[in-house]
């Protein structure tokens, strides 16, 4: 059955997933993102409508967006549809020796050299960002995420739903992270592709902020606060007025008034759509418990500034499930006892809480990752403590095998 509209809380989720397309020999990214999607259509296209699921361009031609074809009505089932897109997507690259690969960041990418953007469709707004910012870096041309969007109604919606996900966005990457390594080496951060993010637009700070968003809840706080210093910022760079500052916004959340929606940005993508989906699961039925206020009211939430989520933001991109969580404010806003707590045991505890609204083999998922942990940690066991290249390939084809069969990493 479709959604109704106007979509209210919860009421459909839209999904987006992004992968890398790497030489099946050599796993060297391979910018044909256009010439696949030539293969489907005929022309070189930025989209293709596959029944459930579409495909489309990014702003670098090794990069292949699948997206849920509208507001999906349940998560249930996504997980199938997505690796059923993946594995026709795959045996389309075949024909071009390509192949996609998971994981948020390519272990061993030059980025000043292999940078190749989309050419095609509404290439002259790539060539914009390219010219103001350089996207050659990795924090443009080298990172693969998980969207969720959620919908709200009206503006009390709007309210509710940016208070809970700013009070979980913080530890999202202790259940995420999966971008140990950049350049062949690891960089010291679980999550090098949220370090990178957050920092490939320095040039005008107002763009990205501090990733979690202000403390905002209204339509006409957003654009004072949010929307209109990254108008004024751009402005001197982009005279001609391609880039519009609502599209710009680079928030680890990011208020779609347009569509309704709040798209959360800090998910690095999986090993499998399995993992992906899970995860998104786990993330919603803890928005869902802060919503309805079950360990703290709504005006406890709106009172956390953006200074203090940052903080536990930071530490927990840079060590992931094994973050100390200190702020005994904030761990009893997501109903856990008062004590220094390791995100990832925040995590099993939250799931725990919120069990009954999972399916049981979600439950499981989380529970792997929980217990394993995150994907960033089973890359690390599995290549060791001193990496080279030839050992990284081996595990990111293990991790490409993993995609193609929706089967997690270790299992």
């Amino acid at each position: 059955m479709p959604p109704r509209y106007p979509l209210g809380l919860f009421d459909a989720f839209g999904v987006e997933l992004e992968y890398m397309i790497v030489d099946r020999d050599t796993l060297a990214v391979k910018p044909v993102a256009d010439e696949l999607i030539r293969s489907v259509t005929g022309s070189y296209r930025s989209d293709v409508e596959n029944g459930a699921i579409g495909w489309s361009n990014e702003l670098v031609n090794h990069v292949i967006e699948l997206k849920t074809n509208g507001p999906a009505p349940s998560l249930t089932g996504l997980a199938d549809a997505f690796h059923a897109n993946v594995l026709q997507v795959n045996a389309r690259l075949a024909g071009l020796n390509a192949m996609l690969l998971p994981t948020g960041a390519h272990p061993l990418m030059d980025p000043y050299t292999e940078t190749v953007l989309w050419p095609h469709e509404f290439s002259e707004v790539y060539q914009l960002y390219n010219r103001i910012f350089d996207c050659r870096g990795h924090g443009w041309s080298n990172l693969q995420s998980t969207h969720l969007n959620l919908p709200f109604a009206d503006e009390a919606e709007f309210g509710r739903l940016h208070a809970a996900i700013r009070l979980v966005l913080p530890i999202i990457p202790a259940l995420t992270a999966s971008s140990p390594l950049l350049d062949g080496a690891y960089t010291g951060f679980a999550d090098s592709r949220l370090e990178t993010y957050r920092h490939n637009q320095e040039l005008i700070p107002a763009i990205a902020g501090k990733v979690i968003p202000e403390p905002v809840f209204t339509e006409a706080d957003y654009r004072a606060r949010i929307y209109e210093p990254i108008r004024q910022g751009i402005e001197p760079y982009d005279t001609q007025g391609i880039l519009k500052y609502t599209f710009i916004n680079s928030r680890g959340a990011i208020a779609r008034f347009d569509r309704g929606a709040i798209e959360i940005r800090v998910i690095d993508i999986q090993e499998c759509p399995a993992a992906d989906i899970a995860i998104l699961a786990g993330v919603v039925a803890v928005l869902r418990a802060l919503v309805d206020e079950r360990w703290v009211d709504y005006p406890a939430q709106q009172a956390w500034g953006e200074e203090a989520l940052s903080g536990i933001f930071l530490e927990v991109v840079r060590s992931g499930e094994d973050a100390v969580i200190t702020d005994p404010r904030y761990l009893e806003a997501l109903g856990v006892p008062p004590k220094p707590t390791r995100a990832g045991e925040v995590w099993g505890l939250l799931i725990e809480a919120v069990g009954e609204a999972l399916d049981t083999d979600t439950r499981s998922v989380l529970r792997y990752i929980v217990d394993h942990g995150t994907l960033t940690s089973r890359i690390r066991r599995s290549i060791g403590a001193s990496p080279v290249s030839d050992t990284i390939r081996v595990t990111y084809r293990q991790l490409a095998a993993c995609l193609a069969e929706n089967r997690l990493f270790g299992l």
